[in-house]
């Protein structure tokens, strides 16, 4: 579990961090793109396989402890939530509401190292 937390905040921090930060030199490209999908407390979905509406509070608890929410596709891919604003800035508060229920995210999607990330420009419910 503290593999995954780890990984977790490792993306959630690259993901928001300027590239010249980085020292990569260039910015990752992105692309407007709109996401549904799972609001999942990254830490229980995938290093206890807990999910779902009866999983909703824990989830909530976990985000208030700063345990990363992101948004589980239906494309099968995890989205990070970077923010758009200022690096470094967590975006727990924005999904925390949406805590394992189904959204639609329309933002920046940046793809780099294997990894995915957004920045949020609006989230809803899906019904």
């Amino acid at each position: 579990m503290r593999n995954v937390l780890t990984a977790a905040a490792i993306l959630l921090v690259g993901a928001s961090t300027p590239a010249h930060a980085q020292g990569m030199g260039s910015t990752p490209s992105s692309k407007q793109a709109t996401i549904t999908g799972t609001v999942v407390d990254v830490s229980c979905k995938f290093g206890q396989g807990l999910q779902g509406p009866d999983h909703k509070m824990c989830a909530e608890i976990c985000a208030d402890r700063g345990i990363p929410l992101a948004i589980l596709g239906n494309d099968g891919k995890l989205y990070i939530p970077a923010s758009p604003a200022m690096p470094g800035d967590a975006q727990n508060a924005r999904l925390k509401q949406f805590a394992e229920a189904k959204v639609k995210v329309s933002g920046k999607v940046f793809e780099a190292a294997g990894a995915n990330a957004i920045q949020i420009a609006s989230i809803e419910a899906v019904k």
